[in-house]
């Protein structure tokens, strides 16, 4: 599965280098066996932000960071140029995420995080809950949050030193640190959709997924 993440990862253009952030000596193994670039991190770091933090404090030139998790292995490299795309718009958001409009018979699913929006498309609240309560029929749109993200480097220096926040904690959802100390998350959108795969049943259904460009 890192594997497939890394090789479609890798057919991004716009990405300057690649690097595998891990405390697992396999999945090093693997990556430097099909040519990779690998980088070990402290196996006690509580997020893969933080973990992408550790590797990038070392990358000064870098302008942007992007934290892929290897729960990805169907990622496109149109999704990872869309995730970007207000930097190279010439924006400077603090972050950015990426999200597709969520099935209804997602609705109800903690695996699938949900999260709604202001009118500038930044995040208001990521949820596995179901948001926003339909008290009328009118229905406020919400998306399907990827857990990928892209950050300003600098921001991102910045948000290796905040400490885990309620919110964050009781979701562990490690977006919500920023949202608690008052940062923007902006929310991009893609078309397409992908399959994260965290449970045994997700990695039945990526047997039969149909992946295409």
């Amino acid at each position: 599965m890192i594997q497939w993440t890394y090789e479609n990862a890798s057919r991004c253009g716009i990405l300057d280098d690649l690097i595998v952030a891990t405390d697992s000596h396999e999945i090093a193994d693997v990556i430097t066996r099909i040519g990779g670039k690998v980088e070990m991190t402290d196996p006690d770091l509580p997020t893969g932000s933080e973990r992408v933090a550790a590797v990038a404090e070392r990358y000064a030139d870098a302008d942007v960071v992007i934290n892929l998790q290897g729960d990805e292995p169907f990622i496109k490299p149109s999704m990872l140029e869309q995730l970007v795309s207000p930097y190279l718009s010439g924006e400077a958001p603090d972050m950015t995420t990426l999200a597709y409009k969520l099935d209804q018979n997602k609705y109800q699913e903690p695996g699938a995080v949900k999260v709604i929006t202001d009118i500038n498309n930044n995040a208001l609240y990521f949820s596995r809950a179901p948001i926003p309560y339909y008290r009328t029929q009118q229905t406020a749109p919400v998306y399907h949050h990827m857990g990928l993200y892209a950050f300003r480097r600098d921001f991102l220096m910045l948000y290796k030193t905040l400490p885990q926040t309620p919110l964050e904690k009781t979701e562990s959802l490690e977006q919500l640190r920023a949202l608690e100390n008052g940062y923007k998350i902006r929310v991009c959108f893609t078309n397409d959709k992908t399959l994260e795969v965290n449970t045994l049943e997700e990695y039945e259904q990526a047997q039969q997924f149909q992946y295409s460009e």
